[in-house]
């Protein structure tokens, strides 16, 4: 099936200044973390960035987003409405031109916390205003995307004396919750550790015991959640999908096509160390056919991480992925899952590109069409990345409260662990995607001190 309004109906521009100048014909065919189990981080490498398109290749606007009307229901995340009621991916018909159909506002901007190689904010002729410059020079230099957290490290930062107040708030009777939250939603990751280590030598008591003691439910939960180093969270919350009858099969899609190569080996090696077993051999055992083997290729932590774009090899893999799938009978998964699964993500993001002008539709599209279940639910989440990983996330957190009940684990998860990392983006993608905060849909999804605690994490 294709997206509603997607292809537009006077087909896909050209992409100015692609392909390279002379190329234009080339298409080739234990024990250190205890935590008691409860109910129920991710910079990249090199100063917490993400790669985001070349300036001069029409960015903010993709081609390869699905227009508004949004991604079809069909092999969705658990929870997903039915065709039709997706809200958009940010990007609109066409390439890098604005949609103007009601409601949607307008292409959501970039985040002002945006720096790229060689200066400034890099200003792209003609947009705002729907027009791309007719004709553009060779392969731009690269631009990186700037990220931020909600939670940055305490100035002033002082773990005896958070420990002493975290004291205070459990002894005698009842609990001070409010000065829980204010320690913990306004510490880093690294300094609740120390917190936690300075507990213990001043009082001879664990602290994560001392708060599971005093706290219940949700708000149990999500504490113990920020309480645990990031890898091992990330460690913990992939054993915990795949412990026991059933599979969460949404948590080790979510978790392993998003994270950067040294993540993945960390929680791989975490993952050992602190359950005793491989992750890998789990895999196998939880999962099956080509969702499993992208599984393990996730596993691997060998992504490409190059930053800079080769034009003609995004020509060639998206060729490729067109023969492997909408240009014959049946389909090649071994070769979506190679190029899906190897290439880094600016380089991921000019093939899609490509590929929206060689197969007159976008890529989410033709997985949709040749893919199904929880593999179609994987590869989407990695173009879904390459394209936009704020918004990916985004839509994870809408759909984790939309409807009847809340998804409370996944809520969790994610606010914890991209508080530090590019939450402020997120909230940027959630309100220009869905017309509505974060913050507001969380208050009226959530109550009491486990609401305080996320909206103290999420800030308002």
């Amino acid at each position: 099936m294709s997206y509603p309004g997607y292809p537009p109906s006077d087909g896909y521009p050209a992409f100015p200044g692609y392909p390279p100048t002379g190329q234009e014909s080339v298409y080739p065919p234990a024990g250190q973390y205890t935590y008691p189990a409860f109910p129920g981080g991710f910079p990249p490498s090199g100063g917490g960035t993400y790669p985001a398109a070349p300036p001069n290749a029409g960015f903010p606007g993709a081609a390869g987003y699905p227009a508004p009307g949004g991604y079809p229901a069909s092999g969705g995340f658990p929870g997903a409405p039915q065709a039709g009621g997706m809200p958009p991916y940010p990007g609109g018909p066409g390439f890098a031109v604005p949609p103007t159909g009601p409601g949607f506002g307008g292409y959501p901007q970039q985040p002002p916390a945006q720096s790229y190689a060689g200066g400034g904010p890099a200003q792209i002729p003609g947009f705002p205003g729907g027009q791309v410059p007719s004709s553009m020079p060779g392969p731009p230099a690269a631009m990186v995307q700037g990220t931020q957290g909600t939670i940055q490290a305490a100035p002033n930062f002082d773990a005896g004396r958070d420990a002493e107040i975290l004291r205070k708030a459990m002894k005698g009777f009842g609990t001070d919750e409010q000065a829980i939250i204010n320690v913990v939603a306004n510490r880093s990751n690294d300094q609740r550790q120390k917190i936690k280590a300075a507990f213990k030598t001043m009082y001879g008591k664990d602290l994560i015991k001392d708060l599971k003691s005093e706290l219940s439910g949700n708000v149990e939960e999500l504490i113990l959640a920020l309480f645990m180093p990031s890898t091992y969270y990330d460690a913990w919350s992939l054993r915990h999908a795949m412990k026991g009858a059933g599979t969460q099969e949404s948590v080790l899609i979510e978790i392993l096509c998003t994270r950067t190569n040294q993540e993945i080996r960390e929680i791989v090696n975490c993952y050992k160390s602190e359950f005793g077993r491989d992750i890998e051999q789990d895999i196998r055992s939880d999962t099956s056919g080509h969702f499993e083997r992208l599984l393990i290729s996730m596993c691997q932590g060998n992504r490409d991480e190059n930053q800079t774009v080769d034009y003609q090899k995004a020509q060639e893999d998206a060729q490729r992925l067109y023969q492997a799938g909408e240009g014959r009978l049946g389909t090649d998964e071994s070769c979506f899952n190679m190029v899906l699964a190897s290439r880094s993500f600016p380089q991921l993001k000019a093939t899609i590109e490509a590929y929206s002008r060689i197969a007159n539709r976008d890529l989410l599209s033709s997985i949709d069409r040749e893919f199904s279940g929880n593999v179609e639910r994987g590869l989407k989440t990695i173009v879904q990345c390459a394209l936009n990983r704020p918004a990916f996330f985004a839509e994870r957190l809408y759909y984790s409260m939309k409807g009847a009940g809340t998804d409370d684990s996944t809520l969790i998860r994610i606010v914890v662990t991209r508080s530090e990392i590019d939450l402020v983006q997120i909230k940027q993608m959630f309100t220009q995607m869905y017309q509505k905060t974060l913050a507001t849909m969380i208050a009226s999804d959530t109550s009491g001190d486990y609401r305080k605690l996320l909206l103290a994490i999420v800030g308002q």
